[in-house]
């Protein structure tokens, strides 16, 4: 492993152990070059996944740009990030049970919507404005009428 301050190629593990949902491998390493500490983690991938965005753009799939727009939507709202984590991994595991080697995005996003519905009324409010780009204010009053019994299971 890379580390992420020197550059040196090679990397030696010192601790391993899963994270607390049991989704990964958190492994605490030491730059064999300049003896700094870092932390990674590695994940199951099933298959290789291709994302179909709008005006047929394929890219793959990736795990950190949900991670950024559930953290983004979730900012100072007070949920714990093992949440958080959680309906990463839940969405990611939808996505790869689907079977499908090529995914739409508009498909991912609709998942994201309904794990953040069940998890916070405001940040379920605050990706759809994104995610459905509203453009006006009464876009949001709209949307916001909409929503009922947000954050309960």
């Amino acid at each position: 492993m890379r580390c992420p301050f020197c550059a040196h190629d090679d990397s030696q593990v010192k601790d391993s152990r899963p994270t607390e949902d049991n989704t990964a491998i958190r492994r605490r390493r030491q730059c064999e070059s300049c003896g700094a500490r870092f932390t990674t983690f590695e994940r199951v991938q099933l298959r290789e996944i291709t994302v179909l965005k709008s005006g047929d753009k394929r890219e793959p799939f990736d795990r950190a740009k949900i991670e950024q727009s559930v953290d983004l939507a979730c900012r100072k709202r007070g949920i714990a990030q093992e949440r958080l984590d959680q309906l990463v991994s839940g969405v990611q595991r939808q996505i790869e049970t689907l079977g499908e080697s090529e995914v739409q995005a508009r498909a991912i996003g609709e998942m994201v919507m309904e794990g953040l519905r069940r998890l916070d009324a405001v940040a379920y409010i605050r990706f759809a404005s994104v995610y459905r780009d509203f453009t006006e204010a009464r876009d949001f009053e709209e949307f916001a009428g909409t929503v009922r019994d947000v954050g309960k299971p």
